[in-house]
């Protein structure tokens, strides 16, 4: 696309600035507002993960541990815990207990963020402001920005590329060291995203790199190789600070990917997260499958009227509508007149076509070779990629306006661009006729209203050259009521604050009052119990981390692979079926149940119906409120057990086959033959009932003295004939204990539980996470 005949003045490019600033505000005011949240996984996981942070923040600990979900978890690896987000992490350094709002608030921010990048790129590369500023509008407000803002971490990783994308085509268009390291900067914000569509977008940098020496945006009389030597110098500072913002979390990140749940995801498993085809008709017609309305109205695929397809995402996910001006002149002008084909335009055309292809997954042949790309296996929902689709689009869509704008009288006719427009249309009418589903007929009459509203505004701005901010408020404004009508706040989006009290700091919720209440009147100074939350809500199963009580299960989809082998535990426990039990771990009632130190369960049916196994009295029943029975497990065990013998299992075996002897654990630990032999333990068989194991002299006795996130502090006393100090949280070999300051073995006892072997007497023991133990895998002969 060619730049306009001179470069407009600096103060348009303020106006439509500001006047995307004051949209924005419109825009995402329900939200920032308090009227409505943000729900489903912004508040059921990452509400609480910012809780923690500013919890732990403000009490001065750190926040690199939580022992608040499955048993313990390494949050500086987790790309969901926010630690490596920064503007969450400055909200969590300013405020103790962050709000909805505020935390909203910082998603929008993100997004507006997100459009200024575009529209900076947009001035660079002398293109009309106007256009920017529907690319901005599209951006941040449009498809998956909008539909899928509850995916934080995914709106951060989009946020980022914009000004990423930007800083590198100055860089290279500067060939500047300085501005490579700009680049380097924004692009590792992007990637300590570490999901789906930071990887993606990384690839997309990668092919701009190799773009522009081949296709520069203008002609330079330079062949590709000295191009390309002239863009060592910003890649070069790029890659510098890149390595050292980002190097760190990404090799935590692929450390803890090694020992979780999801080392890597199935070609056949990434499929069944495809975006439909037919999910491109939204990007017309918002509300086409009735998106808006109750789940048992959405007729779009995957649901039943399409036949069995495979799939599993949700609704909001084949969602692509970024509004009628952008999707019209991307048809119309870019394909009807062919200025999509020149380039910069070319690249991001190409980039949403490859995006398109990916994203379709199994609908398309050449899936399994995509699905081959280093990384991919990493992820499991190739849908992922309407971010991407988004975003690409939004640009193409400004970069018509803005050739329009420049475009002479003759250069703006465009009948086969109409025609394209009007054959969408009518495939969307026909869709809606053949599926037998004609309430969409008002949804696609009110979409010929956008495309009527926004035409008229472009051709008026078109006529009043010498009225600049009035011409963008012409283009906006009818945008802006598009996409707060289209796009606007419905049950995949928006819900009541209310809905989620639960995760507020001060809540006067029954269930978690008379929980926080029990644990208060039970402390002893060797015990540290946990909570079940299970079956209640999508948002219960995290709340231990917003009100700093200690879970055996949680809501994230990565967990240790340790203690899932043990517990079978899956990503969440919403729902009462979702609470599935192990051969190691069978029942409430279990060896593994009391070890766990789970005292209080607290689920949305009667406990029977979630474990089978009970009879009646197992598990007395001590409070029922409006969300949850509440059960009370008497022989939970306490956090820290001195035992004074060693017994001898299989590990493997037990977390196959079950069998967890039923002894009495205050006496006696659980080590791995392999651990035995290795170490010289002198390890008995297990004894053939709880009594042969309950000698008084084969206990000790153990208290915590401190109890933080990344240590604990314990003062023991070992019997005679020395013992070994369990502390009931999850093993992981970024753990270490040290024994009156001298750094001991770190044993995993019974299955997956942290303990070291003491000599008789006194002893202070402290155990302690060690992230940095991580890397040692990464060195030649490290540990794996």
């Amino acid at each position: 696309m060619s730049p306009p005949p001179k470069t407009e003045p600096a103060r348009v490019f303020l106006a439509s600035i500001l006047i995307f600033c004051v949209a924005s505000l419109y825009l995402c005011w329900p939200w920032i507002s308090g009227q409505v949240t943000i729900p489903w996984d912004a508040k059921a996981h990452f509400q609480p993960q910012l809780s923690f942070l500013a919890h732990s923040l403000h009490r001065g600990a750190a926040p690199f541990w939580t022992p608040n979900v499955f048993a313990g978890m390494p949050q500086i690896a987790d790309p969901q815990s926010l630690i490596f987000a920064p503007l969450y992490l400055a909200l969590a350094a300013l405020v103790p207990e962050p709000n909805f709002q505020e935390a909203d608030g910082v998603a929008f921010l993100m997004l507006t963020l997100g459009g200024i990048g575009w529209m900076l790129y947009f001035r660079d590369r002398g293109w009309r402001a106007a256009g920017g500023l529907v690319a901005a509008l599209a951006f941040a407000y449009g498809g998956s920005a909008a539909w899928r803002i509850q995916h934080t971490g995914q709106i951060l990783s989009l946020s980022w590329f914009p000004l990423a994308f930007w800083a590198l085509n100055r860089a290279l268009d500067r060939a500047s060291f300085g501005w490579g390291m700009v680049a380097g900067l924004f692009a590792a914000f992007m990637v300590l995203g570490r999901d789906q569509i930071a990887w993606l977008f990384c690839l997309v940098l990668a092919a701009f790199v190799v773009y522009r020496a081949f296709a520069p945006p203008l002609p330079d009389g330079l062949g590709a190789g000295k191009r390309f030597l002239n863009m060592l110098k910003p890649l070069a500072g790029g890659t510098l600070v890149g390595l050292i913002v980002a190097g760190p979390a990404l090799l935590w990140t692929i450390a803890l990917a090694e020992q979780s749940n999801r080392s890597e995801i199935t070609l056949e498993g990434a499929m069944r997260g495809s975006l439909h085809p037919a999910s491109v008709l939204t990007a017309f017609v918002a509300d086409l499958f009735n998106v808006h309305g109750p789940l048992s109205g959405f007729w779009g695929p995957p649901s039943p009227g399409w036949g069995e397809t495979g799939l599993y995402i949700a609704r909001n996910m084949g969602e692509l509508y970024f509004g009628a001006l952008p999707v019209a002149m991307l048809l119309v002008f870019g394909l009807g007149r062919g200025w999509v084909f020149r380039r910069p335009a070319a690249f991001f055309l190409g980039a949403l076509l490859v995006m398109y292809v990916y994203a379709i997954g199994k609908y398309t042949p050449v899936f399994p070779a995509l699905f081959d790309v280093p990384g991919a296996n990493l992820f499991r929902r190739p849908a992922d990629a309407t971010f991407q689709i988004g975003a690409f689009a939004a640009v193409l869509g400004g970069a018509c306006v803005s050739d329009y704008l420049n475009a002479s009288a003759g250069g703006r006719r465009a009948p086969l661009g109409y025609g394209l427009l009007g054959a969408v249309l009518l495939a969307c009418v026909g869709v809606a006729v053949v599926k037998g589903h004609s309430e969409a007929f008002p949804a696609i009459g009110f979409a010929l209203v956008c495309f009527a509203l926004s035409f008229a505004g472009l051709f008026a701005a078109r006529r009043l050259e010498g009225w600049p901010t009035l011409a963008l408020l012409l283009i906006a404004l009818p945008l802006t009521f598009d996409l707060s009508l289209n796009n606007r706040p419905n049950q995949s989006t928006a819900l009541p604050p209310e809905t989620f009290d639960v995760l507020r700091e001060g809540t006067g919720n029954e269930t978690i009052g008379f929980l926080k209440q029990k644990l208060s009147e039970n402390t002893a100074p060797d015990r540290r119990d946990r909570v079940e939350l299970a079956g209640i809500d999508f948002h219960w199963p995290n709340a231990g981390l917003t009100h700093g009580f200690d879970m055996d299960l949680g809501y994230n989809p990565i967990r240790l692979s340790l203690f899932v082998d043990v517990t079978h535990a899956i990503d969440h426990v919403a729902l009462p079926e979702q609470r599935v039990f192990s051969p190691a771990f069978p029942s409430y009632k279990s060896p593994m149940a009391n070890l766990m130190g789970l005292r209080w369960i607290a689920a949305g049916v009667p406990a029977e119906q979630i474990d089978k196994s009970l009879k009646p009295g197992d598990l007395p029943l001590i409070k029922q409120t409006a969300d949850a029975f509440i059960y009370e497990n008497k022989d939970a065990l306490p956090r820290v057990l001195l035992p004074g013998r060693a017994v001898a299992a299989d590990f493997a075996a037990l977390e196959r086959d079950g069998g967890v002897p039923d002894i009495d654990y205050r006496h006696n630990v659980l080590i791995d033959r392999a651990d035995c032999a290795r170490l010289a333990l002198q390890c008995q068989e297990a004894p053939a009932t709880a009594a042969d194991g309950a000698r008084p002299e084969g206990q000790g006795d153990a208290k915590i003295t401190t109890y933080e996130n990344t240590f604990v502090e314990v003062e023991a006393r070992a019997p005679a004939g020395g013992g070994f100090l369990v502390l009931n949280d999850v093993w992981q070999d970024w753990q270490a204990v040290y024994v009156d300051g001298v750094e001991a073995d770190l044993l995993k006892a019974n299955l997956m539980f942290r303990a070291v072997k003491l000599t008789p007497g006194a002893h202070k023991a402290r155990f302690q996470f060690e992230p940095m133990r991580a890397f040692r895998r990464f060195l030649p002969g490290g540990a794996g």
